[in-house]
């Protein structure tokens, strides 16, 4: 069974090691299953492409699954990593916030 991840498409995030550390990007893609997420502009790699009727042929960059451990949210208030929690709002929303800042991060 796949853990509940705090990551979703759509979320920015920074990596926080490896060899793209300091990066940031978009999440593309979420696999929770392999706990992994592709991230925008993070972790590319090249792939020899044959060529067919719909794609020319070649050597394509695109990125690859990064593990979730390696990333973390950008507080939407200082752009710096933070953990994320979950609060229930007053009308009985659960959202995601930043514990650095205590901003809520699901809009």
């Amino acid at each position: 069974m796949a853990a509940k991840l705090k990551i979703k498409k759509g979320d920015r995030v920074i990596v926080i090691s490896g060899r793209d550390k300091g990066k940031t990007g978009d999440v593309l893609k979420v696999t929770p299953v392999k706990n992994r997420a592709i991230v925008q502009g993070v972790n590319m790699i090249k792939l020899h492409q044959r060529p067919s009727q719909t794609v020319q042929g070649g050597i394509v960059e695109k990125e690859a699954a990064i593990d979730i451990s390696n990333l973390a949210h950008i507080d939407p208030k200082d752009q710096q990593a933070t953990r994320v929690g979950f609060k229930v709002l007053e009308g009985g929303r659960k959202v995601r916030f930043a514990k650095r800042s205590g901003e809520v991060i699901d809009t």
